[in-house]
């Protein structure tokens, strides 16, 4: 199955299917991480090639999504004195992909990457649209660049090795695209179980994203919703200092935590709210959280990257759309979340 990732701008293929021989005329340095090296990275060595090829290994976990990694990775790509004809190849989830498309964004000002992800929610949602980035100490993903792969690699027998945690934290931006674009797509996963129809699974979450990227590359209106829970999520992860919750873990919680809010607000049914935390539970996703300091959780919301003077609330409005809201005051978001308090 092939996908064409396509904007005004740039285009590139995604694959999804057996991994297929990568070729490159050039020099090709392959970052993987402690975790992934050890299971994939032979096989990966032994569908590419490349005039030379390096390799880099980078500690495993979100908390080494940090400027030293960057400038660990930059370090490897200078020692092997990349030109901008070469080439950088991400192996691992979305932390390693992420940290290679930021990495050979500003390597000379911007050699190409491609992208073979290990795990579901890269395979899904990192790998795909070219978002990178890096955290900070005020958040999550706030120092980063627009680049998009030359082409990524999605091979579903990677995730044999994935633990059953890491493999339901990916199901969360499948559930999050179904829910703001596709309600035949919500209802597909409602009754297709995806460890029986994975890689369709794969490919229409893929697919909504595409669509979805190819309408608007640099999230300036429609690509909003793929943030659907996510500012939530990523103030549950800077407290939990990027160690307590998995991404997809911390997206699933604000995907209820938004839910609360479009039902408090009248946009969102309860019935369909329950629907979607039926949907969550099925996979695990239903995951208990408290909030113990409303004022830094509020300030952290502050911080999100999608801000603009206000919090930029991704709210459903029913299955297959949303709403983006900045009017929310403190005490509405107050009374909404009560649940978690």
């Amino acid at each position: 199955m092939r996908l064409e990732i396509q904007t005004k701008n740039f285009s590139y293929p995604v694959r999804i299917g057996v991994l297929e021989p990568i070729t490159h005329a050039s020099k090709v340095l392959v970052v993987s991480d402690s975790i992934v090296a050890p299971l994939h990275l032979d096989t990966l060595l032994s569908k590419l090639q490349a005039s030379k090829i390096f390799t880099h290994e980078m500690p495993s976990g979100e908390e080494h999504k940090t400027w030293e990694g960057i400038e660990s990775i930059l370090e490897s790509a200078f020692e092997a004195n990349l030109s901008r004809k070469d080439l950088m190849l991400a192996l691992g989830g979305g932390v390693v992909s992420d940290m290679v498309g930021f990495a050979s964004a500003i390597y000379k000002r911007g050699i190409a990457f491609e992208i073979v992800p290990t795990t579901l929610l890269a395979q899904v949602d990192a790998s795909v649209g070219g978002k990178t980035g890096i955290n900070n100490a005020y958040g999550k993903n706030l120092i980063g660049a627009f680049h998009p792969p030359r082409a990524v690699h999605i091979d579903p027998q990677f995730l044999k090795t994935l633990p059953q945690r890491e493999f339901k934290a990916g199901i969360a931006e499948m559930i999050k695209k179904a829910v703001c674009f596709n309600k035949d797509y919500f209802e597909w996963l409602e009754k297709h179980p995806l460890e029986k129809h994975l890689s369709e699974g794969i490919y229409k979450s893929v697919a909504i994203k595409a669509e979805v990227v190819a309408k608007d590359e640099r999230e300036e209106g429609l690509r909003m919703g793929l943030n659907y829970g996510h500012t939530f999520a990523h103030a549950i992860e800077k407290v939990g200092r990027y160690s307590t919750h998995l991404h997809g873990e911390a997206v699933a919680i604000g995907i209820q935590m938004a839910n609360a809010l479009a039902c408090y607000l009248g946009l969102l049914d309860n019935p369909t709210q329950e629907r979607i935390k039926a949907l969550l539970k099925t996979y695990g996703l239903n995951l208990p959280y408290k909030i113990t300091d409303f004022e830094g959780f509020y300030k952290d919301l502050q911080m999100d990257k999608k801000n603009n003077q206000c919090i930029c609330f991704i709210l459903p409005k029913g299955l297959g759309a949303f709403v983006a809201r900045e009017d929310i005051d403190k005490s509405t978001l107050k009374e909404a979340l009560h649940a978690w308090l």
